[in-house]
């Protein structure tokens, strides 16, 4: 028939010809990670380019860290929301490999080892992973992995039972990185064992083409870092959203079950972010596909941070299964932007987001203005409020109240469709539009 023909036109439009086939991460990661809140458990600071770890930390410091924060995953409803991944970053390590070659824990951080935590993390219904540097050198000076290591080091993991390799490079060629990133994709699946693979790779090369060539990307890894570290601010939130806007037609069709961009940690629970701005990276990353890998301390979160987190239709919209990336549709003279995710089952997520920093605005818009199908009515909840709308036809004005640095974010869902679907064009040239998946 001509929906269910519609129906693999728009599956085949969704899914890339190519990817990494080890079945893995088909919907965003999510999960918690140390480095944002807490780096190397000292002070200090490490960018893509690096710094030293060079504190010394007492002993089991590093371990029960992440003992705890796996408790926390499993007890307080993380890990039955999805967040599943708990993650090592730089500094786990020995500085010196053993007498075969092999990376160690640092005894003094990780008296029981790599695999002890491995198995306590599995044992909570959680999963575990670690970071690695293709280079000489990870970027806080511990040993990194050359490419005569790369074997070695994914069997390593494997037989440690990591879930996750995040790998960096600091301390590597362009070369040696074109060679090295396909080749662990490579040894990770020879292993065996389910490995998701993150890659910094795109980070270093500029983040895009012709540098960085976003095919063989996502032939090569799960998810990818495409620009800076973030850092505990404001200003670091708004750096990574204005550069994956402004490269959104080359950002955009890269993304999709087992491949995702990655705009970074996110920073809510810590210091720099107001609670409307914790909304805001929630929704704005939700609605990029991004991971959700939080950093920040479990034990002590207050509750309106654990509110934005644990928010169960923003997680849905996350996950959702088409794992279409949205994009930024409107850019107003008044610092209102609207961000539109296609979702599944002809549903759709909208972001409106102020940058205006001086009071509460109000935008009238409509969804014929952002081009929803005509002769469409949609039920509109507000994804923080709970609120409910019902009967919203395409051509209807509505406006929406946004408070500085802030968002209203809805989740639509049609009942009642035009008579002929529609569907979204996953590959773009600059300048098309962009709107809703009906199926």
């Amino acid at each position: 028939t001509a929906v269910l023909s519609g129906l693999a036109l728009a599956l085949a439009l969704a899914l890339p010809a190519l990817a990494l086939e080890n079945g893995l991460a088909r919907t965003p990661p999510m999960g918690w990670l140390a480095w944002g809140r807490f780096r190397c458990n000292l002070v200090g600071h490490r960018g893509h380019r690096g710094s030293s770890c060079h504190v010394p930390v007492p002993p089991t410091r590093s371990e029960m860290l992440f003992f705890e924060m796996a408790d926390r995953l499993a007890e307080d409803g993380w890990r039955d929301l999805g967040y599943k991944y708990i993650n090592i970053d730089d500094c786990w390590s020995a500085k010196q490999r053993d007498v075969a070659g092999r990376l160690v824990p640092d005894p003094e951080r990780f008296p029981r080892g790599i695999k002890a935590l491995a198995d306590y993390v599995h044992a909570r219904g959680l999963k575990l992973g670690i970071y690695g540097d293709l280079g000489t050198l990870t970027c806080g000076g511990y040993p990194g992995t050359t490419l005569d290591r790369v074997e070695q080091d994914a069997q390593t993991f494997a037989e440690w039972g990591v879930d996750m390799l995040k790998l960096d490079g600091c301390y590597s060629s362009g070369e040696e990185q074109a060679e090295g990133y396909p080749e662990m994709a490579r040894a990770l699946n020879a292993t065996g064992r389910p490995i998701v693979y993150s890659c910094s790779w795109p980070a270093y090369q500029g983040g895009l083409p012709p540098k960085v060539n976003y095919t063989v990307l996502a032939e090569v890894c799960n998810l990818w870092r495409n620009y800076d570290d973030i850092q505990d601010s404001w200003d670091s939130v708004l750096s990574i959203l204005d550069w994956f806007s402004a490269n959104q037609d080359v950002l955009q069709p890269a993304a999709g079950p087992g491949h995702w961009n990655d705009p970074d940690m996110l920073i809510i629970g810590n210091f720099g972010l107001s609670d409307e701005q914790s909304r805001s990276q929630m929704a704005l990353w939700t609605v990029m596909a991004a991971p959700l890998l939080m950093s920040t301390d479990l034990r002590t979160i207050s509750a309106s941070a654990k509110e934005i987190l644990q928010n169960r239709l923003m997680i849905q919209i996350n996950q959702d299964p088409l794992g279409i990336q949205g994009r930024r549709i409107v850019k107003e003279k008044s610092h209102i932007e609207v961000f539109l995710r296609p979702l599944s089952q002809a549903a759709s997520a909208l972001v409106f987001f102020s940058r205006r920093t001086d009071m509460p605005f109000v935008y009238t818009t409509s969804l014929a203005k952002l081009h929803f199908p005509e002769d469409s009515v949609y039920e509109v909840q507000d994804v923080y409020s709970g609120k409910i709308i019902s009967g919203l036809k395409t051509g209807d004005s509505f406006s929406v109240v946004i408070d500085p640095s802030g968002v209203v974010m809805w989740y639509l869902y049609p009942t009642a469709l035009p008579a002929q679907p529609w569907h979204v064009v996953r590959q773009q040239a600059p300048g098309e539009g962009f709107h809703p998946v009906l199926l």
